[in-house]
This record gives C-alpha cells, structure tokens and sequence, in this order.
C-alpha cells in the first residue's frame, strides 16, 4: 500500500497521456497576459450591478505597422530615383558630351607711319576723323532685323544676337573690362565647355592663337593708359544664318575708336585716338541658346597706332600724342576699310589718323 504522502500508482480518471497535462506547454507570462485583448474585472468590480464578468481591452500601440513602413520605404526610393534621374539626365549628359571648336585668335598690331596726332579735346579728335559719324558705345551695335530660319524661330534668332550684342558690349566698352580690372562680365557670355581655354588664356597667355586675352576682349595696360573719353565712338554690323539644323552662327564686324591719355595726365595733355577693328564669329546651339551664353570660334582683331615690337598678347599698348613706332609693318592697312588685313604687322594708314 502507499502511503499517505505518496502519490498514487494509478493515474486519476478522465486524465489522458498517463497523467500529462495538455496544457502543460502553453506558458501563460506577463507580456501574453498584457496583450490579451479580454480582461476580467476585479471581485470589487464584479460586485457592481449588471457588471459583466470580462471587459475588453484597448489594442496596444505598437507603432507603425508593417505595410506602413514599407509604403513609406517605397516612396523614399521612387523620390530619390526621380532625383538621380532629373540630375543626371540623358539630355543634360549630351550636352555635356558635345564638342565645342576652341577658338582661333588673330591680333594684328598696326604701325603709325609717323608721330601719332594728339589734341586736348577728344571730341575735335573724333570730329576730325573718319569716326566723326559714329555712334556712342552700345548703340553703335544695333540689332539687325531678324527673320526666323527653317530650323530656329524668330526668338531664338533674336536670342542670339542679343547674347552677341552683349558680348561685344561687354568685351569692348565696359571701363572696368578695358582697363584689366574685371574679366567676369565677358567670362559669363562664355559657354562652359569653352571655360578652360578662357581661363587659361588670362592664367598662362601665349601668343599661340589660342590664349591670348586680347583675342577675348579688349584691355589696356591701367599703369600706362587711361580713357580721355567714356564715350567710345562704335560702328558695325551684325548677322545671323543658320549652318545646320542644330546650330546658329552670328558674325559681328565692328571698329571701335577709344580717346587716350598716359595715366596721371591732367585733363590738358594731349589725347589720341586709338581704333579697333574686330571681326568675331559666334556659335549657337539649342543648349547655348536656353542657357544664354555663346562659343566664339573666330577672333580677328586690328589695333592701332601700336608699336610691332610690344607684346600685344595680354593687353593692348597704345603709341600716344606725340610718339612715334620703332619697328612698322610692310604696308599700310585701314582699319575702317573693309578688306581683312594678313600681315602679323602692319602699317596704320594715314586716312585712318584724324586731321589735326
């Protein structure tokens, strides 16, 4: 017989597994517990009249759930995607593979046949000379009537000889561009791919054909020279065609004649005149047309009364009232005629000087 305090042999009645309890696996902890979602009242609670035995319990907050998280996952990818895209789009990426010609740069100074003339008032200079009949600064560079072409519409037209007209203006007339101070105005015309080859070219300047910044604009030496007169006399023309269906060119002929003094002269030393011949050819495509700046592919520049022996490659050194050239060219060239001068060298013609 057993005990009292043994348990017995046989296993109780209606028990199933040899004693084992079915429910012996199922472990009832705390964090099951709390998110049961039916709690039992309290014996104090039960006392209240009509209380039902369980109450329901409010869902936990677990935060956001899963398909939110990943919703939320999938618009930040398509946002970023869309970002990338509109960076590095298949538009933008030609552009940036275009190949844009450097420019070719032609300066040719000009020689006095003798003394430079000189008078106190620019305004006698220029009236007797053959810029008597020029206009004053930008609006000796009108715009032409323009006509849209079988590939570019009238605006687009427009837009190119305006960026030019700019260009031109900024290259030739603004004082702070002629007297070495600022490249800026001139550089932000440029199209970007022409950059470097600008930079360069007032970084390291060489007299190469390519890198010389009196190809670019117009500067003069501020230690050695200043403006006798502001009102720079200009005249020239401007024209636009279309090469192909991708590309405008516009090509500007303009002579530009500048009132000097030396630097520190008082209003009564004698001035002189200087002129500047330039024929630039500009180049448009699409790209250059929406971000308003250009190529300029062809600078060919006469300056004078300059001295063949100066350097005219970083800037430009005028023969004043009164001097005279050491070295001249082999002929005479006018810089109001229409005829493209080939010598490196030349001679400044005498009609070209104003009669004093």
């Amino acid at each position: 017989m057993a005990g009292p305090g043994d348990p017995p042999e046989q296993t109780p009645e209606g028990t199933p597994g040899g004693g084992e309890d079915e429910y012996r696996s199922v472990v009832f902890d705390e964090s099951f517990v709390r998110a049961a979602r039916i709690q039992e009242y309290s014996a104090q609670e039960r006392m209240a009249d009509h209380a039902p035995a369980v109450r329901r319990r409010p869902p936990l907050r677990r935060g956001l759930s899963r398909q939110v998280l990943i919703l939320v996952m999938l618009i930040a990818v398509a946002f970023g995607t869309a970002v990338y895209m509109g960076v590095r789009s298949p538009y933008q990426s030609s552009a940036m593979r275009r190949s844009v010609e450097p420019l070719r740069m032609t300066v040719i100074p000009l020689a006095p046949l003798g003394v430079v003339p000189g008078a106190a008032d620019p305004e006698s200079l220029y009236a007797h000379s053959p810029a008597a009949q020029f206009r004053i600064g930008a609006e000796g560079v009108p715009l032409p009537a323009s006509r849209r072409t079988a590939h570019f519409s009238d605006s687009q037209v427009v837009t190119a000889l305006t960026t030019a007209k700019e260009y031109i203006v900024h290259s030739s007339l603004y004082p702070e561009v002629l007297t070495r101070q600022q490249v800026r105005p001139v550089r932000s015309l440029v199209a970007a791919d022409q950059l470097d080859q600008f930079d360069e070219s007032f970084s390291h300047p060489a007299a190469d054909g390519r890198h010389a910044p009196t190809g670019w604009l117009v500067r003069f030496d501020p230690a050695r020279t200043r403006l006798a007169d502001d009102r720079i006399r200009v005249q020239g023309t401007l024209q636009a065609a279309e090469t192909d269906s991708s590309t405008l060119e516009v090509t500007a002929d303009h002579t530009f004649v500048y009132a000097l003094r030396p630097t520190g002269a008082d209003a009564g030393t004698a001035a002189s005149l200087f002129t500047v011949r330039r024929e630039l050819h500009f180049r448009f495509d699409r790209t250059d047309l929406r971000t308003h700046q250009l190529q300029l592919i062809v600078s060919y520049v006469q300056a004078g009364p300059l001295s063949c022996a100066e350097d005219s490659t970083d800037h430009l050194v005028p023969l004043l009232a009164g001097q005279t050239a050491k070295a001249g060219g082999p002929a005479g060239t006018d810089p109001y005629a229409t005829g493209a001068a080939t010598a490196l060298c030349g001679s400044l013609a005498t009609s070209a000087q104003p009669k004093v």
